[in-house]
């Protein structure tokens, strides 16, 4: 690893090169577009052409889809040495390009970690929440006027990337302001230099990369033990946190929380309260208590900052959401679809609850995408649960991601464990046919894997039903 910051990175590479293996990834993108706004001449390679490498291309930036060492620029293999390699663990350890002899690799994490040093880092982790709090505080600070530049784990529908540079605003500290989602995955979050921190959840996952449960919630320690000055963290944080910790919650009996005056159709109007200030008939943009909860600990960043009260409410009523953060694809009078990138087991729980708690009574349909065969194993029974509480469901294959299978686990096995009636596990291409055969009246969407691929067939298959 190359040790230092990100100056004196620069000041060594002088050519200003950097490569991206997994270009396509929603963290490497954002990175990408980073380095291509500071003028440094970006190429990449994913295996997959997708809307988001589309993207990158018509910003100016070059991919290949081949992993290939002769589909790289000559200019980058003949000074290897000035250029920076940067890679995704996703990618497996038989790629052609990730064993080019002679190349010193960087995880992306290291790269983030690298920036964080130079900046007033506003670090979100949590195993949930963490992509709609990040993209709401950018979102707020944005609304707000202060300058900053944000790396983000999902596309605003505000700010209409994964990556946004503010510079046109005021600047309120020291050094600027950078947001960055602090994966936990790998131990990530534990390379960055947080500033402030925001902790949404603790619950248990990726069991792949620490074994134990008691491992995981150590690192997310060692994490909050790293923040600079101040963190805000959810009442479900269940670890040992600093001093300079600030909980919240949408309810009374915490630092900060939440008042909900108005609760209807999904939408809510709510006071928010702390030790230092109180503000008053804020209204939600996007429905939830799980984004309710999400908002109370981006505004309470935002305010610790110095953001004014009315720039903060008015960001919370005008916000979007994230693309993929339920996310509405079809709402007429007979049918509504929400996607949603929900893929542990207490992620799918609250946004089934959610969506029952804004369309009560209605038959809710769900297809899900398991990501992950340790994933699947680690938390059987907990998807098991969450799972049951659709009226009907439709699994789809495990989306294997980085890993091989795993002896014995599979869809199959899952879904005999799931106590529902009414359940079948299906092809991605029986599952669209099942849908356009059936119409569901409320279908939810839910996986981290490809299963996004079939959003815009199923909208098809909606807007022709309803046309």
């Amino acid at each position: 690893m190359f040790e230092g910051n990100l100056s004196i990175l620069k000041g060594s590479l002088g050519h200003k090169k950097v490569f991206f293996l997994g270009i396509g990834g929603i963290g490497m993108s954002a990175l990408a577009r980073y380095f291509k706004q500071e003028d440094w001449e970006v190429y990449g390679y994913d295996k997959t052409q997708s809307p988001l490498t589309e993207a990158l291309e018509s910003e100016g930036i070059s991919i290949t889809y081949a992993d290939l060492k002769s589909n790289l620029p000559s200019q980058f293999l003949n000074d290897s040495k000035g250029v920076l390699w940067v890679y995704t663990p996703a990618i497996p350890t038989s790629s052609e390009i990730l064993n080019i002899p002679n190349i010193t690799w960087l995880k992306r994490s290291e790269v983030l970690g690298l920036i964080s040093k130079d900046t007033s880092c506003l670090a979100v982790a949590g195993t949930h929440g963490k992509t709609t709090t990040s993209i709401l505080l950018a979102h707020i600070l944005n609304e707000a006027g202060i300058n900053f530049t944000a790396f983000l784990g999902g596309i605003s529908s505000n700010l209409k990337s994964n990556f946004f540079h503010k510079a046109d605003g005021k600047n309120l500290l020291n050094k600027p302001i950078t947001v960055m989602e602090a994966d936990e995955y790998d131990r990530s979050f534990l390379r960055l230099t947080p500033y402030k921190a925001i902790i949404t959840s603790s619950d248990a996952d990726h069991l792949d990369i620490y074994k134990t449960e008691h491992e995981f919630k150590r690192a997310f320690e060692q994490f909050a033990g790293s923040v600079e000055t101040e963190v805000f963290a959810s009442v479900k944080v269940d670890i040992p946190l600093p001093e300079n910790t600030h909980r919240y919650q949408v309810s009374p009996e915490s630092d900060i929380f939440a008042n909900i005056t108005t609760s209807k159709d999904g939408k809510m109007i709510f006071d928010y309260l702390s030790d230092s200030q109180t503000i008053q008939n804020i209204e939600m943009g996007v429905p939830g208590l799980h984004n309710l909860e999400n908002s109370l600990a981006a505004m309470s960043m935002a305010l610790s900052l110095g953001a004014e009260a009315e720039d903060v409410k008015r960001a919370i009523k005008n916000f979007k959401g994230v693309k993929r953060r339920f996310e509405v694809i079809v709402r007429t009078k007979n049918y509504v679809v929400i996607d949603d990138y929900a893929h542990h087991p207490y992620e799918l729980e609250a946004f089934i609850n959610a969506v029952r708690g804004i369309y009560p009574g209605r038959k809710v349909t769900g297809v899900f995408q398991p990501h992950l065969f340790s994933r699947t194993k680690d938390f059987a029974s907990d998807f098991a649960a969450s799972l049951a509480l659709v009226d009907d469901l439709i699994l789809l294959d495990i989306y294997p991601a980085r890993e091989e299978p795993i002896e014995g686990i599979s869809s199959e096995w899952l879904i005999a464990k799931v106590a529902l009636k009414h359940k079948q596990l299906l092809s991605k291409v029986d599952a669209l046919n099942h849908i356009e055969k059936t119409k569901p009246e409320l279908l939810l969407i839910m996986g981290a894997g490809d299963i996004d691929r079939l959003v815009p067939k199923i909208k098809e298959i909606y807007e022709a039903k309803t046309a």
